[in-house]
């Protein structure tokens, strides 16, 4: 306890070095815990499933096809659910948007289609009432609901189980109440709050159609005891060629099923990403730790009297390290709790910097949870340790016959002494110039990102999605009906200068659809290629501002009992007809072979992602082909709420039971597109400028004391005859040699980590020569700086002064 109180004496005794060194820290630790926090939110908080890491997602894809990462089609999934013993069970869900009526307005209530085994298979029980019976599944119509639907929308009512509750017209019985469920899996934006049975129906697609081999499922299955992963995976290929061989004609038969585990896949989009965050801010806290530890290293060399009187009065080794180690502890404690109040602003702000497509929970990122209040601690502790027992145990090696000498010339401490400084001094500089090379990339990939032309005009358009209730809209005309009457609605209302509607908006998913050309012959249907496709309605070209190149759009004369037409995009039309004039040629689409005349080329239009070059897409007139899901479309000038209101109340006009979901603007999903690529330019940006500063410092700071214990035999030189320019060579030439050290074993450092971020860069190379000389060269001027500053003072000694003071 005596030692503590000693340390935190001297510590406000040198209220400079206390400031300095616990400001270095607590950057470092503060960015630490703030990216630690969102990792532990991300990826270390457990789904709160029995067993998350033996329930794995099966997926289906065919790399030939561009199909990637696609759901399970119902043939597949009863095909696999009989004919499987890799499972204990598998089950399947049918992401939905159901039309809530009867408690207020009419609301959008998201959540899904599920088998009855659903949440048995991951183990989440009710709060109140039961799960799904398995003679529910096809035919009965009933429903659970979360925690936040029961008392939001219910008021917490106890008698909750046996209420009915109107979705889609059709009156459901709830029958459970489940806790409410982790948005890394279901879903943060819109959040899943409800669920029925009866997921093998698809609206707008018949029996006989989804028989085709629609995917659409989102199928897991539980692993059976003692079967690993490996085995599971090794096992699928045989699984996939039964149902090829049964099912030969099916669309999904050439598609080969991938499984990841619930943990690996609800991470599986940004995990790179944070592997290069976590990487780059260790690299501050590295670079903060050998700053401070350069700082104690001359503290207690500039002490050696005080640890001289100390040993020769009785004081052992020990005691002296101990008291030391205890001052660069404190001075990290201190960090850790500045640092903890750096991470606790900084963290809520990062999900913007991502434009909020990080899938956190509400409120967790503002929340100081025992394991980061732990992983503070523990790294406080640790860089106390770590920056503090090297530079106490050579302190206590202290010459007492030397040390307790009045006189003597300055010395900058022994020879072992210099080199540890000169290597952390490499150190920082090697750290620096490789997180200053990823920004870099970084910055200008996400700049090259931003320039891309996305094929439509993004600002003032307002967009939101209806899903229409089946029992009311069942079939293509009711639903050419009701937005025929939604368009005359929207343009008698001030404000809105155009208004549309389609299947889908772009840079949303979107449907991708079969086609083949007509004249030629065409390919099995398991072997078709497939596109993008968009169902729109009239106005969609001009509200969304995409160019009609050739031809004519859509018009009044394009209904479904006239010739089915299509437009198709520039890319696809070079694509399928190379060196063709397209228009006039058939088009077949969907897994019907439907014949199409197209009509016109449109620009192209960037609908699954920015950083996805357009290829072949196609659309058709909605009067033609439609599906009872709605995007309304308006240019407006009007704010976001305005907007939402004035398309509700146009709504309301043609069905007053009819709700507005995930209403925004397009700046908004585009900028959402960007999301990840803008948080990893904006924290990789601040972590290099963090480390550039830290670096700086860190060389000023060692050239300096160098300069002032070395006054001395500098005043010698120069009373010698040394001229200006000799010392000033001298300074800097010695303060360089670490340096260029650290920048050759930086740029080494930097051509690794551009092999970590190839895949998060877009049209740069990973090893750009420009950009990795551009760092080297900034970082070398920085530090050229750092040596001129403490070298001019040098030149400017007195030697009469210089000598006078020895």
């Amino acid at each position: 306890m005596n030692d503590i109180r000693f340390a935190f004496r001297k510590l406000r005794q040198s209220p400079a070095f206390t400031f300095i060194a616990v400001l270095t820290l607590a950057l470092g630790i503060g960015l630490n815990t703030t990216i630690f926090s969102l990792v532990n939110d991300l990826f270390l908080r457990r789904l709160p499933f029995k067993e998350p890491s033996r329930v794995v997602h099966l997926l289906g894809g065919d790399k030939s096809r561009e199909l990637i990462d696609i759901g399970v089609s119902t043939p597949r999934y009863v095909h696999y659910r009989e004919g499987q013993t890799l499972f204990d069970a598998i089950a399947g869900e049918n992401f939905f948007a159901f039309t809530l009526t009867g408690l207020g307005d009419p609301v959008q209530a998201f959540g899904g289609r599920l088998t009855a085994n659903y949440f048995d298979l991951l183990g989440v029980h009710p709060i109140l009432g039961r799960n799904f019976l398995p003679q529910e599944e096809e035919g009965a119509d009933v429903a659970v609901v979360t925690k936040s639907f029961w008392q939001k929308r219910m008021g917490g009512d106890p008698n909750v189980i046996g209420r009915s509750i109107t979705l889609d017209g059709v009156p459901h019985t709830i029958v459970g109440v489940l806790p409410n469920m982790p948005v890394t899996w279901f879903g943060a934006n819109p959040i899943a709050e409800v669920w029925t049975t009866k997921p093998f129906q698809l609206p707008g697609f018949s029996y006989e159609r989804m028989m085709r081999g629609t995917s659409f499922l989102r199928v897991i299955g539980r692993m059976k005891p003692g079967m690993t992963l490996g085995q599971v995976k090794a096992a699928l290929p045989s699984l996939d060629q039964s149902y090829r061989t049964q099912y030969p004609n099916k669309i999904d038969s050439s598609l080969t099923t991938t499984v990841r585990t619930l943990p690996e896949d609800v991470t599986q989009n940004f995990r790179a990403g944070f592997i290069t965050l976590f990487a780059a801010v260790s690299f501050v806290l590295l670079i903060a730790c050998s700053n401070v530890a350069n700082l104690l290293l001359v503290r207690f060399s500039g002490r050696r009297r005080e640890i001289a009187l100390r040993m020769a009065i009785g004081a052992s080794r020990s005691s002296v390290v101990r008291l030391f180690v205890f001052e660069s502890l404190l001075v990290s404690a201190i960090a850790g709790v500045v640092g903890a109040f750096v991470a606790w602003r900084l963290v809520p702000l990062v999900p913007r910097m991502a434009s909020n497509f990080l899938p956190l929970e509400a409120n967790t990122a503002t929340s100081v949870s025992l394991p980061v209040l732990l992983f503070t601690i523990a790294l406080s502790l640790l860089t106390g340790l770590l920056m503090g027992i090297y530079p106490a145990v050579q302190g206590s090696h202290a010459d007492l016959v030397d040390a307790l000498k009045e006189g003597g010339r300055g010395t900058s401490g022994s020879m072992r002494q210099q080199r540890f400084r000169k290597i952390l001094v490499g150190a920082q500089v090697a750290l620096s110039v490789t997180l200053l090379a990823g920004a870099a990339l970084l910055i200008t990939s996400f700049v090259r990102l931003t320039q891309q032309n996305v094929g439509f005009r993004s600002q003032n358009l307002w967009t939101g999605a209806i899903t229409l209730p089946v029992s009311q809209y069942a079939d293509a005309p009711t639903r050419q009906r009701l937005v025929e009457q939604t368009l005359d609605a929207l343009r008698d209302v001030p404000g809105i200068e155009n208004a549309t509607v389609s299947g889908d908006i772009p840079l949303n998913g979107g449907n991708r659809t079969l086609y083949a050309r007509g004249d030629r012959e065409v390919p099995p249907i398991e072997q078709r290629a497939n596109g993008p496709s968009h169902d729109i309605g009239p106005g969609y070209f001009r509200t969304w501002g995409i160019p009609l190149l050739a031809g004519r759009e859509f018009n009044e004369h394009d209904t479904a009992d006239s010739q089915r037409v299509c437009l198709v995009s520039q890319a696809g039309a070079k694509k399928v007809w190379p060196g063709e004039n397209p228009i006039g040629k058939t088009l077949l689409v969907t897994s019907l072979g439907v014949p199409c005349e197209i009509v016109g080329i449109v620009g192209d239009v960037r609908s699954i992602r920015v950083n996805e070059a357009p290829g072949m897409e196609f659309y058709l007139p909605w009067a033609q082909d439609n599906f009872p899901f709605v995007n309304v479309t308006i240019r407006t000038n009007l704010k976001l709420d305005a907007a939402t209101k004035v398309v509700q109340s146009a709504i309301n006009k043609v069905n007053p039971g009819l709700a507005i979901a995930i209403p925004q603007t397009m700046d908004a999903v585009v900028a959402q597109a960007l999301g990840q690529a803008r948080l990893m330019t904006w924290l990789l940006g601040i972590f290099a400028g963090v480390a550039l500063l830290l670096a700086s410092i860190g060389i000023y700071g060692a050239v300096a004391y160098t300069v002032e214990q070395r006054t001395g035999e500098i005043g010698v030189r120069m009373a010698l005859g040394a001229q200006t320019r000799d010392v000033l060579r001298l300074v800097v030439n010695q303060g360089m040699k670490p340096v260029v050290i650290g920048l050759a074993i930086g740029i080494v450092a930097a051509f690794a980590l551009g092999r970590l971020i190839a895949s998060q860069l877009f049209e740069v190379s990973a090893h750009n020569p420009a950009l990795l000389g551009g760092a080297t060269v900034v970082l070398a001027a920085i530090a050229l700086v750092a040596c001129l500053l403490p070298a001019r003072r040098a030149a400017l000694v007195d030697p009469v002064q210089a000598l006078r003071t020895e």
